[in-house]
């Protein structure tokens, strides 16, 4: 039972730590200084989590890794989109 709280826990902390990012990037509309390449390395590592958690049956890994996953793959195209849009109005200056 405390293994699974703390499962339940860390999980928590860990699947939220995207977050602020997240929020940050659609205030300030940039996340130029994020790198997409350790983006896309947590989302793979996070994407074999899952499917980790699937293969033992462990639902907290499941769900956690889901949420992580899909919460780094927005910033990923928002950070694209944002930098496309800065692109595009240099270009116009």
């Amino acid at each position: 039972m405390i293994w699974t709280l703390i499962g339940v826990i860390a999980a928590s902390l860990t699947s939220t730590g995207f977050i602020p990012q997240l929020i940050k990037g659609l205030k300030t509309k940039h996340l130029k200084d994020v790198s997409a390449a350790s983006l896309v390395i947590m989302i793979l590592g996070t994407t074999l989590w899952g499917f980790y958690g699937y293969h033992i049956g462990d639902r907290i890994l499941i769900g956690a890794n889901i949420f992580t996953s899909t919460t780094i793959t927005i910033i990923l195209f928002l950070k694209f989109h944002y930098e496309k849009d800065t692109e595009a109005r240099d270009v116009k200056v």
